[in-house]
Parts: C-alpha cells; sequence; structure tokens
C-alpha cells in the first residue's frame, strides 16, 4: 500500500515513559523469551484498503523483520471481541493488539483476568495496568485536507460522510470543518452519516446515497471517513465527475484523478510498535495521543492524485502543518 514520502520514526509518551517506535528492529536489545503476539482486528474486512490493512500491514512488518508469526482473529461484528479474545489466548497471546474504539469496553473487563497478558487497544481509552491505548489527533490529519478540499472545490460547498454520530467521527469532523474555514471563509461543509450503528462502516450502497445527496446539494468535494462504506462513496464521487478525500489509508490508487487526497492515520505503526516494544521489554501501559507532530496523521501525494492538487495549494496544506505543529494554529477535536 502506498504511503507519501515522508515518514519518521514516531515517539511515545506513555505513562510518563517515552517511547521510541522501532521500525528497524534492533537486534541488540534484551529480547523477551516467548512472546506470542496477536491481533483482533476490526469488525469487518481484513483488506479494506483503510483501517484493518493498515493494521495487518504492521504485523506484517513485524513478521518479515523478526521471524515472529502473528495470530489473527477478523470478528464479524464487534460483540464477537469475547470469542475472539479467548480464541488466540487459548493459543498463547502474550500480546493482544485490538484495533477499535467499539472494543474499549469488553477489553477493560478482560484485561483483569489475565495480568500477565499486554492489551493494546487502538482508537480508545481503557483504564488498566497492562493496558496500553494508542489514539490519534484525528482532527489535525484532517484540517489538512480540509484545507486541500477547500482550495479545489469550484461550488464553494464541499461535505463530510461520516458513517455514524459519534465522538471519534467528531474529531475528523471538527478538523475538516476547521481546515477548510481556515483556507477560505466562505466555504459551506455538509456533514451526513452512513448510519446509527457499527455496522455503517460495512456499507457502500448507502455511502453512495448519500454522497449523491450531497452532490445534489452543491458539494463538489466530499470527504469520506466511512470505513469499507467509503468504496460507495468513491464510486459516486467517480460516476458524479466530483472529488472525494480517503481516509486512514492511503486510498488514492482506487480512483486515480476522482481522490484529491487521503487524510493518511498511521495504524500500521501503531501495531508495529507495540509489538517492537514487547519484543524488546520496552512495553508500557498508558495512553498516547498521536498527531502531526508525531507523523502519526497526514495527508497523501502521489502520483495518483499530483495532477489534482497545484503548487499552490500544497504550499497552503504545508503552512497550515507547520502552523499546528507549531502551536499557532489550534486545532479543536470537537468534543
Amino acid at each position: 500500500m502506498p504511503h507519501p514520502t515522508r515518514r519518521s520514526v514516531l515517539s511515545f509518551g506513555a505513562a510518563g515513559t517515552a517511547l521510541a517506535l522501532l521500525p528497524h528492529h534492533s537486534h541488540a536489545a534484551a529480547i523477551q523469551p516467548g512472546l506470542s503476539p496477536g491481533l483482533i482486528y476490526a469488525a469487518g474486512q481484513k483488506f479494506d484498503k483503510s483501517f484493518n490493512e493498515g493494521a495487518f500491514a504492521g504485523a506484517e512488518r513485524f513478521r518479515t523483520a523478526t521471524g515472529i508469526a502473528v495470530a489473527e482473529y477478523l470478528p464479524s461484528t464487534p460483540v464477537q471481541f469475547d470469542q475472539a479474545a479467548a480464541a488466540l489466548l487459548r493459543r498463547g497471546v502474550t500480546d493482544l493488539v485490538a484495533i477499535g474504539f467499539y472494543y474499549a469496553t469488553p477489553l477493560a473487563r478482560l484485561a483483569p483476568a489475565h495480568p500477565a497478558v499486554r492489551f493494546t487497544l487502538i482508537d480508545a481509552v481503557a483504564e488498566g495496568p497492562n493496558i496500553r491505548c494508542v489514539t490519534f489527533k484525528e482532527q489535525e490529519g484532517s484540517f489538512l485536507v480540509g484545507v486541500l478540499a477547500a482550495l479545489a472545490s469550484k461550488s464553494g460547498t464541499v461535505g463530510f460522510i461520516g458513517a455514524l454520530d459519534i465522538p471519534l467521527i467528531r474529531k475528523f469532523i471538527a478538523g475538516f470543518e476547521q481546515g477548510a474555514r481556515h483556507a477560505r471563509g466562505d466555504i459551506k461543509v455538509l456533514v451526513n452519516f452512513v448510519g446509527t450503528t457499527p455496522a455503517a462502516f460495512n456499507d457502500p450502497a448507502t455511502g453512495a446515497e448519500v454522497a449523491r445527496s450531497q452532490f445534489q446539494r452543491g458539494a463538489d468535494v466530499v470527504f469520506a471517513g466511512a470505513g469499507v462504506s467509503n468504496f460507495g462513496i468513491f464510486a459516486a464521487a467517480n460516476e458524479g465527475r466530483r472529488l472525494a478525500i480517503g481516509v486512514d489509508s492511503n486510498q488514492n490508487y482506487l480512483y486515480p484523478g476522482t481522490i484529491l487526497t487521503s487524510m493518511l492515520k498511521r495504524v500500521d505503526l501503531a501495531v508495529e510498535s507495540s509489538f517492537e516494544a514487547a519484543r524488546q521489554g520496552k512495553w508500557t501501559a498508558g495512553t498516547v495521543a498521536l498527531g502531526l507532530a508525531d507523523s502519526a496523521v497526514d495527508y497523501a501525494l502521489d502520483e495518483n492524485n499530483r495532477d489534482l492538487v497545484t503548487t499552490g495549494m500544497i504550499e497552503a496544506v504545508e503552512a497550515a502543518r507547520r502552523g499546528i505543529v507549531a502551536g499557532r494554529i489550534p486545532v479543536a477535536d470537537g468534543s
């Protein structure tokens, strides 16, 4: 899966201790014996060209670099978390990474019964002495793509389509709206949702319907934050000769010339770093939020969208990046 050329090592501050992402898998470290990593994907599709596929990429890089296999479980619905965790724990998993906000409650309930297991939750927060939580400052990356959307719009109306109305998605909305208005004070921003339950992340048909409704109301650029439902949004944008923005992974290649950019969320590095930290005996519990300053969120620029993004647009979005990282441009998270 392609990524933009900008890529740097993240630094995590968890429980007061700095933990660096370790992409080079240093063999000089004190390697922990008996490491057995496991991964519970978000409910849906493993190769979703988005969130889950990013998690897979991180686990696969760890396996390739270390030779340590990663056990996996793909639930069909979020309520299968207990079944998934039980299956992996029976296989002797020592380090379990769970992908998805809806696993917070069941993970907090499960972790105390397995104090020797290191649990990492990505995209939500759960408390526990053996739980590490990795969240992202989605609002910062969404600000950048909001700048690009506003500058690319010819109609003066852009849209955001989320899976459902939850605090996580509101972070995307807040950043997108702020970025769009930062670039163009008169921009109009439409906001709609695919559904009201987590099933909305896997409903491309409804995603396409919502996109068409926004196009009918004048939107000519839509930011798709809806998981697998994005496929329907992208198809509708392509058919209607509008522009769309991808999310989580670089989705530019799905419809070259239609996808303006993608808001990157480096789930792959979060997964890889958790396993590598455990391997080197540096895993710590606690919560960390990663943003632009950590290169954990970003926008994608490659051969598939380069003709859509002008030099002036790049200059504007990079100025916004510098302002956010330096603290000159505060970005509210919608809470």
